[in-house]
């Protein structure tokens, strides 16, 4: 029968209205039942009498809303975006069909549209699942390293960031330091400290910042940056990640670290980084007692340094090469370099000579290991102007312009657009008839 169908609103309004036509319930009763005014009722009745039960059901059931679009536009409307935004979501693909094309449809009517064709997914459809990477077996075997950028002191200390060295069979923290930023020297300053207290591990393992990675090295560039050449000649290996997800121990540690350093900080009434870095060792052994784990292999894997400490510090500064020209001159990070004048130097001209730049800013030239005395001029003392800047120095790079700013504003010479075109004055005469004029 038809009326089987109806909803359970309708089917408890058949049960009252057959009750009131048995005489076994009143019209102002079965009213109250119904949330209906005795008028509605008699409406309901009569037509239950007339139709029976069948009667009750609502007359749209079964039939098409008049709001409803044809199939033919909803054909058009996917046709569409199958030839021109395949790859548009429904919100984009709606502007663009109503400027495009005149075509009105909703945004969720699209989408709607849109799912049913297999043209959009869903975020929980979109979801995606990083399974999970076991553990190495040993200590050593593989670390993991990363920066993080955080208000480590509240509002007691400005914002630096925390480097953390993290065992991948272990979750142990081998090392903390607070730093100004992620750049080369601080993390040369952190794997010092790491290698003289552990050792040698097998490898890194961190992130794609430009400390650990070149992303697009030129042909004359060997791809390797001043970190990684440090690390080869440890005999150190240094991995990166495709994705945070890949070095999740780090970036979880980074996280609890957020939150339980923070808070003993705080407590400690510590506000700077320098009484954080003492704070750091009696941390990180409590931290280890609770959270670190049993490696599958009692070995572990560290090599001794056996390096003498003279040249842990030649490997632990910045290296290049500088072409030395005719006058004995050369140029390093917008400085003016000139060599004196000896029986060493003499020979070196049209030649490259070695760089090294420490962690204190002393700067060395050296030419088959002697170094080479010289003078230096400062060409730019200030951070040249439209900079590039990364973003994980971008904090320093602030705080050193902050200061620059608080000094006596420098005078800014205006040069005319030939000077800025490379235009130089040669001294002679102009010839033609603007000589002769004058």
């Amino acid at each position: 029968m038809g009326w089987v169908t109806m909803s359970e609103r309708e089917l408890n309004r058949i049960e009252v209205l057959a009750q009131i036509d048995d005489g076994r319930l009143t019209v102002e009763a079965g009213a109250n039942m119904m949330n209906l005014s005795p008028r509605q009722v008699f409406r309901l009745l009569k037509t239950y009498r007339i139709g029976g039960a069948p009667a009750i059901r609502h007359k749209a059931r079964g039939r098409l809303p008049n709001n409803r679009i044809h199939n033919a536009k909803r054909d058009y409307a996917l046709a569409l975006i199958r030839e021109n935004y395949a790859d548009f979501g429904p919100t984009l693909a709606t502007e663009m069909l109503s400027e495009r094309h005149d075509f009105e449809v909703s945004r969720e009517t699209l989408r709607k549209w849109m799912t049913e064709d297999g043209l959009w997914q869903s975020r929980k459809q979109r979801r995606t699942f990083h399974q999970p990477r076991l553990r190495r077996e040993c200590l050593g075997e593989l670390i993991q390293i990363d920066g993080s950028e955080h208000r480590w002191f509240e509002d007691r200390g400005d914002p630096c960031s925390l480097l953390v060295f993290i065992d991948d069979a272990t979750s142990t923290l081998m090392e903390l330091r607070f730093v100004t930023s992620e750049s080369t020297f601080s993390y040369f300053e952190a794997l010092e400290s790491y290698v003289n207290t552990h050792g040698r591990p097998v490898a890194f393992y961190s992130d794609k910042h430009t400390v650990f990675r070149i992303p697009k090295p030129s042909d004359n560039q060997t791809g390797m940056t001043q970190f990684g050449r440090a690390l080869a000649e440890l005999n150190i290996e240094i991995l990166c990640a495709n994705s945070s997800q890949a070095k999740g121990r780090v970036e979880r540690a980074n996280r609890t670290l957020q939150d339980r350093l923070v808070k003993e900080l705080r407590l400690a009434s510590i506000s700077d980084m320098e009484a954080g870095n003492a704070f750091l060792p009696d941390f990180i052994e409590r931290f280890n007692a609770k959270f670190a784990k049993i490696p599958a292999r009692d070995d572990n894997l560290h090599r001794a340094l056996n390096v003498e400490p003279d040249r842990l510090r030649e490997i632990f500064c910045l290296r290049d090469q500088r072409y030395v020209g005719k006058n004995l001159n050369l140029a390093y990070e917008n400085k003016r370099v000139i060599l004196e004048v000896n029986d060493l130097t003499s020979g070196l001209v049209g030649k490259y000579v070695d760089t090294y730049e420490f962690p204190d800013g002393r700067l060395q030239f050296r030419s088959k290991g002697i170094a080479l005395p010289h003078a230096i001029f400062d060409k730019n003392q200030r951070v040249t102007h439209a900079a590039v800047t990364e973003n994980k120095r971008l904090s320093a790079v602030l705080a050193h312009i902050k200061r620059e700013q608080e000094k006596t504003p420098p005078k800014v010479r205006v040069k005319p657009s030939s000077a800025r075109n490379a235009y130089k004055k040669t001294g002679r005469r102009p010839t033609g008839r603007t000589a002769k004029a004058a």
